[in-house]
């Protein structure tokens, strides 16, 4: 069963859903658009608190000049191994300047929650047990050192571990 994460927590209630050919959207349901979809719905429409899904092949770029009506952009990892939704949130974050709900959704491990975290990705589809498990028990790894900047900085601030500079020997 896919639970929503969050920093402060599971969600109860999550109103948005990936549609399928079994599963569609209830009346206090709302779809994640596929980009195309979106765009098409965003061309025919003024709708604000739209939703969408971006799957790794999907160019992030084309979502520009919809993001002020995105409510919530869910990045799909359809596998553990498949980096691409790293790139499109950061690009999302960084370059085009999108603030609202960043989701992972697809093959979310608990050892990957911490950099997708750092790209800008505040919430969670997870549906891997130890991953649940693990978030339920309050128990996230860390990443003490990082060798680029990122969307989020680092607990100790903005800081980088190759700028470091080593103690003089005494």
């Amino acid at each position: 069963m896919t639970q929503i994460w969050r920093e402060t927590g599971f969600v109860d209630s999550d109103p948005w859903v990936i549609e399928t050919d079994e599963v569609k959207a209830t009346e206090e349901q709302k779809p994640l658009l596929s980009l195309d979809e979106l765009i098409v719905k965003a061309e025919e429409s003024n709708d604000v608190g739209l939703g969408v899904l971006i799957k790794p092949a999907d160019d992030v770029r084309k979502l520009e000049p919809y993001l002020y009506r995105l409510e919530i952009v869910a990045v799909a990892f359809p596998a553990f191994n498949d980096g691409r939704a790293f790139s499109h949130a950061s690009l999302l974050r960084q370059r085009l300047g999108y603030t609202n709900e960043l989701r992972a959704v697809g093959d979310v491990l608990i050892d990957q929650i911490p950099l997708m975290q750092r790209v800008g990705i505040d919430s969670f589809a997870v549906t891997n047990e130890t991953a649940l498990k693990r978030l339920s028990e309050r128990r996230l790894p860390s990443i003490p050192h990082h060798y680029q900047p990122a969307a989020r900085a680092a607990e100790g601030g903005k800081g980088y571990s190759w700028r470091r500079q080593s103690k003089p020997a005494a």
